[in-house]
């Protein structure tokens, strides 16, 4: 592997924001990545914060025993 392939490599990585799909360039400079602007992170905190959005539980057996 040549040491300056990944130095050089100057390609940057394009995301789809998770509230709208516009394409996001993931780097330092992007402050509100993933997301395209602050408006579109808020949203999907909001989301959160009002339980739209929630992570799936399952029933833990071991938990329910005792």
């Amino acid at each position: 592997m040549n040491d300056d392939t990944c130095a050089d490599d100057t390609r940057a990585l394009t995301v789809r924001c998770p509230s709208c799909q516009k394409p996001v360039v993931w780097n330092t400079e992007s402050a509100h990545r993933p997301f395209c602007c602050q408006r579109c992170q808020q949203l999907d905190w909001g989301e959160w914060a009002t339980e739209t959005y929630s992570i799936p539980v399952t029933a833990n057996e071991d938990l329910d025993a005792n």
